[in-house]
């Protein structure tokens, strides 16, 4: 077997999940309609015509997977919390049984000395709020703050810190870009236009919640990857520029430079969002942290049809090449170009077709992947990087989306039909690995 690499002692390791994906309860104690309760009405949306009503079930089996990830031995959880759920409209009213879930929530992990890890918002919008133009809408940025002044009120002193948005660029390209996800809409400008209205929200809720002084450290969760252009041609490393300025610089140049990236402002033209005086100053807000979430790189070619990425070691279920080393490459990057927080590897992991046989799930290639990413964190960490946690996407096999219950991204394998969970063997050894860690820990003090 061979040796993991030292991690920092106070270095946190945790799981991550969101609300739509494992809560259920769609309607449950006062909870209003989401855009994804809307948009899986329609079974041509979802791939195997399913919908997020029950899910894992997590509204009432909350406890039995705090003490999975008890068990586990890890120290960190991070979820989403439903907006609709404390807030059916997005506006006015707050529906205290929604808060009260979350309240038995953070003391199940209290008792368990588990730190919980906050996220705002995982593209659950109220329903209320896209009937008056959702994201696309400037006024939803300012309920949003509303929404986070409220949330940081009452949770800011209970949780290790909040994140406004998780991955605002599937929000704006896979919502409103490619009617992927909810809320279905495919139009080019509508998703540059909302990715602004999205990090006005960002900058307007830091600018909300810091007025509350909360302990809480605040901040904001991006999916990167690198682009590698296909060959040395020009055309193949101009695709490659333009798509990294596309997706990873559009997010990070205004929080950290208070500007869009000239490149994709020359790209996108006419279709350059509306940005009104002082929206830049807001979105630049300084963060405690950075949630960075990697899954594979974007592999660039202008040949058509394009070459497909070497995928050397493997693809996922999902179809996407596993390249580790893309996660080095990526942080290094990030370092160079910006003054960046400590940074938290909010999500990776990968889905896996996996088969429950004899009560044992043999997932060899979903562990051999997060070794090999937690390798290149190593790596990126030793060069410099400043990295305080990893939490491994995902707790629980759940709703993914459009691809329904289809892709199983769990280290715990969940029957929909009986909700039980099976911890399967990557959750094994993702739990010995965190304890061979803390075992070096010890030996360091012990020193």
């Amino acid at each position: 077997m061979t040796h993991a690499p030292h991690f920092p002692a106070d270095f946190a390791w945790g799981v991550a999940t969101s609300a739509f994906q494992i809560e259920g309860a769609a309607y449950e104690d006062g909870k209003g309609p989401s855009i994804w309760d809307k948009f899986c009405e329609d079974p041509t949306n979802i791939k195997d015509q399913s919908d997020g009503l029950i899910a894992c079930d997590h509204y009432h089996r909350y406890r039995e997977d705090v003490e999975i990830i008890a068990s586990l031995g890890l120290d960190t959880y991070r979820f989403s919390m439903a907006w609709a759920r404390v807030q059916p409209e997005g506006k006015g009213a707050w529906n205290e049984a929604g808060f009260a879930f979350y309240e038995r929530l953070l003391d199940a992990l209290d008792e368990k000395k588990i730190a919980a890890h906050l996220t705002l918002y995982h593209w659950d919008l109220p329903q209320a709020l896209q009937d008056e133009g959702g994201w696309l809408a400037r006024s939803t940025a300012y309920y949003f703050a509303d929404y986070a002044r409220e949330v940081a009120r009452r949770f800011g002193h209970r949780v290790a810190s909040i994140a406004t948005h998780n991955e605002p660029w599937c929000t704006a390209n896979l919502g409103h870009g490619n009617a992927q996800f909810a809320p279905g809409v495919a139009d080019a400008k509508s998703a540059i236009q909302v990715s602004h209205h999205l990090l006005l929200s960002h900058g307007l809720a830091m600018t909300a919640m810091r007025e509350l002084n909360v302990p809480a450290q605040l901040g904001i969760v991006l999916n990167q990857w690198t682009a590698d252009p296909a060959t040395d041609s020009q055309a193949d490393r101009d695709m490659a520029e333009l798509e990294y300025a596309c997706s990873v610089q559009w997010f990070m140049d205004p929080i950290f430079k208070g500007h869009y990236p000239e490149l994709a402002l020359r790209a996108h033209g006419d279709k350059a969002p509306i940005i009104y005086p002082g929206d830049m100053q807001v979105i630049q807000q300084k963060i405690d942290f950075l949630g960075v979430n990697y899954y594979f790189r974007a592999f660039c070619s202008a040949e058509n049809p394009p070459r497909s990425a070497p995928a050397v070691h493997g693809v996922t279920d999902m179809g996407w090449e596993i390249y580790p080393q893309g996660l080095t490459e990526l942080l290094l990057a990030l370092k160079a170009e910006y003054t960046l927080p400590p940074i938290y590897i909010t999500e990776n992991g990968m889905a896996s077709a996996d088969q429950l046989e004899h009560g044992k799930i043999a997932d060899e290639q979903r562990i051999a992947y997060v070794r090999d990413h937690l390798s290149a964190l190593a790596a990126a960490m030793e060069q410099g990087v400043e990295v305080r946690g990893y939490f491994l996407w995902s707790l629980l096999d759940n709703f993914e989306w459009n691809s329904g219950y289809s892709k199983r991204f769990g280290i715990v394998h969940v029957d929909y039909a009986t909700q039980k969970r099976t911890l399967k063997d990557s959750a094994l050894w993702y739990r010995d690995y965190c304890q061979q860690q803390r075992d070096v820990k010890q030996l360091r003090v012990a020193r």
